[in-house]
């Protein structure tokens, strides 16, 4: 089973639709993130949980 960690994300209700895209894009493309919840609040903020793998190195011993 795959470990991954998490990252919240809170977006104010002022940002708009493209702007959110692109806090979300960049974090995707720099930091290897991808979407795992988004949560829409009905005074138009944005809760996002985003999550990356983690990818644990296994010691060789000879």
């Amino acid at each position: 089973m795959p470990e991954y960690e998490f990252v919240d994300v809170y977006v104010p209700r002022g940002v708009t639709r493209k702007d959110t895209t692109r806090l979300l894009t960049d974090h995707a493309e720099y930091g290897h993130w991808e979407l795992d919840r988004l949560r829409l609040h009905p005074d138009g903020s944005r809760r996002v949980r985003l999550r990356r793998r983690i990818i644990r190195q296994v010691r060789a011993t000879w």
